[in-house]
């Protein structure tokens, strides 16, 4: 199965401490730290290694210490719709994906959630990434039923209105997605997964509906790719400029978030972590998982049954 991985394109913020060693180099560090007392910190399962091992990163990543792949779910998944629909918002034709259960069918009792695809995918890569899967396994669980939308937020746009162009991936997400939902049977989504950039897609979109006054019930992300400063943030491409990013930043304005539930998963390996923790701490997430992982769909398929498990009960429970 191709995978669609988007940290290829992203240039995170750098990850501290991560020297330039070559692998032998770093083998024969990490046989003589074992040596010397590092078993304690694999036997706590890897988290010392980083933390206080000069290029602790960039060893874990060459002793492969980063956490195991997750694997798409070997169930038949429900059904899937690909389709074209004209976003105004957008300035063109859009995918959108809609994914249901098995056995379900579209209806307006079967809560949605949006899931908003990171930078260099789209909304067909959910796909590819398993979600019909996760889902159909989720629901086979235990996990109350709902759908899954997910649409086109552009390559690099942060999923937030462009300067120039007459993009604005929000304005579809606000505007345009509840009547195309509306027209297949479907409810206005009450939840957000956000990958990536997609992850600070959701946070906007969360934001933006508590400043509606329609909260979302359940926002999940997964690696958000958000930026405390505008120095990590130049070297995206994804704004125009200090202020552009300032407009936009959801990590500028997390008290304005009102979400039922807020679940935060992120790699210790990944340079976006310390901005995921402070999106947890400062949400208050109700659920925060940093295990060892990097930004990697491997991650993701690992993380994703968690994810789906919250988003599903917190639809159901609402």
């Amino acid at each position: 199965m191709t995978t669609h991985t988007d940290n290829t394109t992203e240039q995170p913020p750098a990850a501290p401490d991560t020297r330039a060693l070559s692998r032998r180099r770093l083998l024969r560090i990490g046989a003589g730290v074992v040596g010397g007392g590092a078993l304690l910190g694999a036997a706590t399962g890897g988290g010392m290694l980083a933390g206080w091992l000069p290029g602790g990163v960039t060893l874990k990543k060459a002793l492969g210490m980063t956490g195991t792949d997750g694997t798409v779910p070997d169930v038949v998944p429900g059904p899937v719709r690909v389709e074209k629909v004209r976003s105004a918002a957008r300035g063109g034709e859009v995918t959108m994906v809609t994914m249901l259960p098995p056995g379900a069918a579209a209806s307006t009792n079967l809560p949605v959630c949006v899931m908003l695809h990171g930078r260099g995918n789209d909304a067909q890569g959910m796909v590819t990434l398993g979600v019909p899967q996760f889902l159909a396994a989720a629901v086979k669980g235990g996990v109350p039923p709902f759908a899954v939308v997910a649409v086109d937020g552009g390559d690099a746009t942060y999923w937030h209105q462009q300067t120039a162009g007459g993009d604005d991936p929000q304005a579809m997400l606000r505007e345009e997605l509840p009547g195309w939902l509306h027209a297949r049977q479907l409810p206005t989504p009450r939840a957000a997964m956000g990958i990536s950039m997609g992850g600070s897609g959701a946070l906007q979109y969360g934001i933006g509906r508590t400043q509606a006054g329609r909260n979302l019930d359940a926002v999940a992300l997964l690696s958000p790719a958000v930026f405390r400063t505008w120095t990590d943030a130049r070297t995206t491409g994804g704004y125009a400029d200090e202020t552009d990013w300032r407009a936009h930043e959801p990590t500028l304005r997390l008290e304005q978030l009102q979400a039922g539930t807020l679940g935060v998963w992120c790699g210790q390996e990944d340079p976006f972590c310390p901005a995921a923790r402070q999106v947890a701490r400062q949400a208050r997430a109700r659920v925060e998982r940093f295990p060892d992982g990097e930004h990697t769909d491997g991650f993701w398929r690992r993380v994703m049954p968690d994810a789906v498990s919250l988003v599903g009960h917190a639809l159901a429970t609402a």
